[in-house]
């Protein structure tokens, strides 16, 4: 009898890969993300995740890019909302920060930002293609809020890399567990922050 032709082993969706990478940062954080057993969960051996990735820090970069294609589609659609512009932004605001310790975007950011110190020119101008986007969307909020009479009129440039520098800061305090910079505790003073520079004083909602 003539031998039935193997079947050749096709890939699992790229999709698939990174949405499995994501979980099991969430699960077992970072320490527990290894090619060998990333390839076990998706049904590839570890060099044949190799030659898709090249390397972890691809891996590691490529799931980012994915995590946060899902959260820019997010972001896009709050952002489109007709609602006030102070309750979009935030919703933004809300999107942006961790979802409190451990959160797995934030500590594949983390993870990123630190391997980033000795990234190639494309892996650093992808990086910068994420940080652009949320500015971008930041920039055009805080206009239209001024345009609207809803903020102070400011350099929306200017400003949003401020608010955007003050998010990151907090950020990494909650995704970190740092005591006393709780998630609502951020929330709160986030929001405090934007009352005292965009909110004229006889229009703030009372604390």
């Amino acid at each position: 009898m003539t031998p039935a032709p193997r079947r050749r082993q096709t890939a699992p969706p790229r999709e698939d890969v990174l949405a499995t990478a994501m979980a099991t940062i969430a699960e077992c954080g970072l320490d527990g993300l290894t090619m060998a057993g990333l390839g076990r969960e998706v049904g590839m051996s570890s060099g044949h995740l190799l030659y898709y990735f090249r390397t972890k820090d691809e891996l590691l970069l490529q799931t980012l890019e994915w995590s946060e294609g899902r959260l820019g589609a997010e972001r896009r659609e709050l952002l489109a909302r007709q609602t006030p512009v102070r309750e979009r932004l935030d919703a933004y605001i809300d999107l942006y920060l961790p979802d409190g310790h451990r959160d797995p975007h934030w500590t594949l950011w983390l993870e990123v930002w630190n391997r980033s110190q000795n990234a190639d020119a494309d892996a650093r101008a992808r990086q910068v293609a994420i940080e652009g986007a949320w500015h971008r969307d930041l920039v055009a909020l805080l206009a239209e809020g001024a345009s609207r009479g809803e903020f102070r009129t400011v350099d929306a440039e200017r400003f949003a890399t401020r608010l955007r520098a003050l998010l990151d800061g907090f950020s990494v305090h909650v995704a970190v567990g740092i005591p006393g910079t709780g998630r609502s505790q951020v929330i709160e003073q986030v929001g405090e922050f934007i009352d005292d520079s965009l909110i004229a004083a006889g229009s703030r909602p009372p604390r």
